[in-house]
């Protein structure tokens, strides 16, 4: 399993926004200007530590920020508040579901195709197998017939090698469920409009358009005849394939190349839906938290950052918490400590400016470092910017990642706090005080220890003793997929024959 939930390098980490697909440049040594205003690399991170701090009070206005802009967002579209795109799941699996189904999981970088044979109430999930593809960076800014063709042409090959633990009826076609960790305005359960592309996508001709038309018109080039009958994102398929084991499951987080959220809400609580009828009385609201950027603790890297992003201005708490970002914002750290402060001493590889070029795996592996001399840190500073380095220099270092880490993590716990919020003011007091599972999926959160403790510690923080202890945060391993073929079948047009 890679760092990223949407990855799979065995190195642990293959994502690479799109500046970064590039021969490595020469070592070219370059001289500190001595022009510019000497700042100690230790003002600099002082200076740091303060502008991320996230004490209890700030943690606190986030998490009320978040339950506010729901609120908004459930009221209506295009206003102040987060998107709070309802999903139209409002029955969730119930275990008695049987046959064969697919699952095509499309939320980052790479993409999963996926069948499961499921048994019914005794036997539940029989077998599973799946694969992961790579998608080329340049469908990433292709079109939109370009990328779809491409998925398509996998998912065939895909389904024509199912071996002799899938039984297929005959008769019948086969059904997949959709998932698609991108903001979609869904108008029902197999069909949505996207609203736009995020994480480090820029596929021209699909904003705006179905895609769930989008890949069954590919799939028909291809000659595979399979029907989308759930259009899921990566958190609600997370939360889907997590309550099927666990009836208590009633958030889920994704914390990986990027972040969502998403929970049950209650149907009267959703007034722009008012006059829908739900066979529950509830619905799956998708948040897109990314979105968020009320009181967050923002520096000047966050802004600089932010700017030559390809969608500035939007984003912001993903790119405050999530794991596309946190080791570009270190890099940017550093460099200005090189520029500043002489960090590292008047000569540096220019390789540090490179956008990228210090992702989060690699400040995560220089935070498990615990030797006497943090010789992994100088090892890893030398192999990915051709960085030389001293004890102190290496202790500065760990300290910029621990504070952009820490910042995240506690970030992330506030959102999560912010939601629970959110549903005990619906719910008349049987949220807190009765067990609720947060389900958490996401090479991030699952990777990453220091950043898991964090935001495990700011929701204790947060809740306090007695409610945080009805609270679970349990790890959920590459459930979006699994929980997408749950929701293909729990919606299939076979699913009376069960």
């Amino acid at each position: 399993m890679s760092f990223f939930a949407t990855t799979s390098s065995a190195v642990g980490y293959s994502f690479l926004p799109r500046f970064q697909r590039r021969s490595t440049p020469q070592l070219t040594m370059v001289l500190r200007s001595d022009h510019k205003v000497s700042v100690d690399p230790i003002t600099i991170l002082t200076k740091l530590k303060h502008e991320c701090a996230t004490p209890a009070p700030l943690l606190q206005q986030v998490a009320d920020a978040m339950c506010a802009q729901m609120r908004a967002g459930l009221a209506a579209d295009g206003g102040s508040g987060l998107p709070m795109i309802p999903t139209y799941v409002h029955d969730l699996p119930t275990g008695n579901e049987k046959g064969l189904f697919y699952a095509l999981d499309l939320g980052g970088t790479n993409f999963r195709v996926l069948r499961v044979q499921l048994g019914g109430k005794d036997e539940r999930v029989i077998a599973t197998e799946f694969e992961q593809v790579s998608i080329p960076q340049n469908l990433m800014f292709g079109t939109s017939e370009e990328l779809f063709d491409f998925i398509a042409l996998r998912l065939a090959k895909f389904a024509a090698k199912e071996d002799g633990r899938f039984h297929f009826s005959a008769g019948r076609k086969r059904e997949i469920g959709f998932t698609f960790s991108f903001p979609v305005k869904q108008t029902s359960i197999d069909s949505g409009i996207l609203i736009k592309w995020t994480k480090g996508f820029a596929v021209s001709g699909t904003t705006g358009k179905d895609v769930v038309a989008c890949l069954n018109e590919a799939m028909k080039r291809q000659g595979l005849n399979m029907r989308v009958s759930a259009l899921v994102n990566d958190t609600v398929g997370t939360l889907a394939g997590a309550e099927y084991y666990d009836n208590d499951v009633m958030v889920a987080v994704i914390l990986g190349t990027g972040t969502n959220a998403c929970y049950v809400e209650q149907i009267n609580a959703i007034p722009k839906l008012q006059g829908y009828a739900s066979s529950s009385g509830k619905m799956i609201i998708s948040t897109e938290w990314g979105a968020f950027s009320n009181g967050l603790p923002l520096t000047e890297f966050d802004r600089e950052m932010d700017a030559a992003s390809i969608n500035p201005g939007e984003q912001i708490f993903e790119k405050t918490i999530s794991g596309m970002y946190l080791g570009e914002i270190v890099r940017r750290v550093l460099q200005k400590m090189v520029e500043m402060g002489g960090l590292f001493g008047k000569s540096v590889s220019q390789k540090l400016s490179i956008p990228f070029i210090l992702g989060t795996p690699d400040i995560c592996a220089m935070q498990q470092d615990n030797s006497g001399d943090l010789q992994a840190i100088g090892s890893l500073l030398y192999d990915k910017a051709g960085i030389e380095s001293n004890l102190s220099e290496r202790k500065t270092v760990l300290e910029v990642c621990d504070t952009i880490v820490k910042r995240g993590g506690n970030l992330a716990g506030a959102g999560v706090v912010g939601i629970l919020q959110k549903m005990e003011e619906n719910s008349e007091g049987l949220i807190f005080g009765n067990r609720i599972v947060v389900a958490i999926d996401g090479g991030l959160y699952e990777n990453y220890p220091q950043y898991r403790a964090y935001l495990q510690d700011s929701v204790k923080e947060l809740l306090g003793t007695e409610k945080s202890n009805s609270v679970v945060i349990d790890h959920t391993k590459d459930g979006s997929g699994i929980g997408a073929a749950l929701l293909a079948a729990s919606n299939s047009m076979y699913k009376h024959n069960f």
